[in-house]
């Protein structure tokens, strides 16, 4: 017994070994492209690494689109775009069925992919659609599948949606709805870069050629380093961190007050999952073996922030999620 675990802890450190040198690569080609968000991109690889689907929020101009296309080019993947607007439909994401005459006068429906059948799915402002369209997602991002005319087709392997919001003009705009949130494995701020990144970036975009980033890894070796990810070892401490930090921030589990009386609602399950995978992917990406509980407390805003809710009593007292989260932070530190 104690040879066999020897031997998969070898081939863990080998593979992982492999592994971290294709990750420095590939943040090394996205930061060619990508000025001043290196913590983005962090979160952005890491959910990638985790097999999940992310929400960027930001305002215009940060770079969001631009990242999500330097992405498919990185990693080799099948990339597309999808402007989310009030009057988009969910056939113009799954596709749809049309009907065909044959040259003997027999007729078919035959079925239309939408861009959804890609790897990479860049749903642009997202919260521009309605609840209706933006439901054409939910089967997908959880099963990696879609159900048309009665029959289920798979979507390509591996398959996520990177999603983008804009923060700030919300006239038109439907918020998502709780269920298809809990899909998203990060929310992630995209914040404004440094002064010092952005001059890089003035020089480096404005002159007579630009920065291009390089494929590095496949779509195959993609899913091979989220197979690994999944086979790294959490220590006790880290899963006792997990569950703490999650079930503090339900108000019927919540050890704090604040969180017992100014939550509507906390974390799901899934709020856990999605924090044991990504601190294993964070440990990877800085080649480390095993997460630690500093990488759950690293991550546990851009798990929880869009899983859990205010009370309205709350909300008018000016309390912010940031906050309640420091403060469940605060009990595993």
């Amino acid at each position: 017994m104690g040879d066999v675990l020897n031997t998969q802890a070898t081939e863990i450190l080998a593979e992982a070994e492999v592994m971290a040198d294709r990750l420095a690569r590939m943040r090394s080609s996205i930061g060619r492209v990508i000025f001043g968000q290196d913590a983005v991109v962090e979160q952005v690889l890491i959910t990638l690494l985790s097999g999940g689907h992310v929400l960027l929020v930001g305002v215009p101009g940060l770079g969001k689109t631009k990242l999500v296309e330097t992405l498919g080019t990185v990693l080799g993947l099948d990339e597309r775009r999808v402007q989310f607007t009030p009057d988009l439909m969910p056939a113009d994401i799954l596709g749809s069925e049309v009907l065909e005459e044959d040259a003997h006068g027999r007729r078919a429906f035959r079925f239309i992919k939408g861009p959804i059948f890609c790897q990479l799915l860049m749903a642009d402002e997202i919260n521009r659609a309605s609840p209706r369209t933006q439901s054409a997602l939910l089967q997908a991002m959880q099963e990696k599948k879609v159900a048309v005319g009665g029959e289920i087709i798979p979507l390509p392997e591996p398959f996520h949606v990177l999603a983008t919001q804009n923060p700030i003009e919300q006239e038109g705009t439907y918020p998502l709805p709780e269920a298809q949130l809990d899909r998203f494995l990060l929310e992630i701020q995209v914040e404004y870069p440094d002064a010092a990144a952005e001059r890089a970036m003035l020089l480096a975009t404005t002159g007579a050629s630009e920065g291009r980033a390089e494929q590095v890894v496949t779509g195959a070796e993609l899913i091979a380093a989220q197979r690994l990810v999944r086979r790294l070892p959490v220590p006790e401490t880290v899963l006792e961190a997990i569950l703490k930090l999650v079930r503090g921030a339900r108000p019927e589990t919540a050890g704090l007050s604040a969180v017992r009386t100014q939550l509507a609602w906390g974390p799901g399950p899934r709020a856990a999952q999605a924090l044991m995978l990504a601190t294993r992917a964070r440990a990877l990406l800085q080649g480390r073996l095993a997460p630690s509980v500093e990488d759950v407390l690293a991550l546990a805003e851009p798990v929880l922030r869009h899983r859990m809710a205010l009370s309205f009593s709350a909300r008018a007292e000016g309390v912010l999620l940031e906050e309640m989260i420091a403060a469940l932070k605060a009990t595993i530190a």
